[in-house]
């Protein structure tokens, strides 16, 4: 195992490692512990009750925080005909057809985080299914990246929109915000976030849903949530 920086050394003495916080502790403690000098990511880590592999049991979707994330994504359209100058004037970042998945299939262009489509052009973005699917950035309706409402699903992803999908490990990661928001904001986000996540349990998934919760920053380590008093 690597050895750790003096940061992070130095952070690791502020935690009982045997505790599980309560939400607003671990907060404290996440800022605390972001000893980096830039402004660190606020990731929530939450290990779920759900057996992937099952279609029953996936967990997918989208919401928009009320404070953000703290960072502006870069949105392109695939969209024709009067969506264009719809998702243009709604303040997408690249808007185009057939151009846009000719540039990304031969230049290896990428410089977008979200990709929204219109459903009549869902055909088209099939073609680079094996290039965005990986990246997590295929258009999907259930995070609402696939509509006809443009404008809406622009303001929504500007506004702080983050999508949340379980992996493989039945693990969902998501930012809640950045250290510089401080405690008020961040708990906003996490409820905002939980709540959606409770909201979106699977019928099929039995016992206990949120297994474990954990906070951390980008160079920080985890603080556990006693996910007992999360209301599942």
């Amino acid at each position: 195992m690597p050895k750790r920086g003096k940061n992070y050394q130095d952070s690791i003495k502020l935690l009982d490692r045997s505790k599980l916080y309560d939400s607003s502790e671990a907060i404290e403690l996440v800022i605390q512990t972001s000893k980096a000098k830039f402004d660190e990511t606020i990731e929530l880590h939450a290990r779920l009750g759900v057996d992937s592999r099952h279609a029953d049991q996936q967990v997918r979707g989208a919401v928009v925080l009320p404070h953000g994330t703290g960072k502006t994504k870069r949105v392109l359209v695939i969209a024709k005909g009067d969506k264009i100058a719809e998702a243009e004037a709604a303040g997408a970042d690249y808007v185009g057809g057939d151009e846009m998945i000719a540039r990304i299939q031969t230049e290896g262009w990428m410089d977008f985080d979200v990709v929204v489509a219109t459903p009549d052009m869902m055909g088209v973005v099939g073609r680079i299914g094996r290039i965005l699917g990986p990246k997590g950035l295929m258009p999907n309706p259930k995070s609402g990246t696939v509509t006809f409402d443009i404008a809406n699903a622009i303001k929504e992803i500007k506004a702080g929109k983050v999508e949340y999908r379980v992996d493989k490990q039945n693990i969902i990661h998501v930012p809640i915000g950045k250290k510089s928001f401080g405690a008020e904001k961040l708990q906003e986000n996490f409820n905002t976030l939980v709540g959606a996540l409770i909201k979106a349990k699977p019928s099929a998934s039995k016992g206990k849903y949120l297994k474990s919760v954990v906070l951390s920053s980008t160079m920080g380590p985890g603080i556990k949530i006693n996910s007992a008093k999360l209301s599942d």
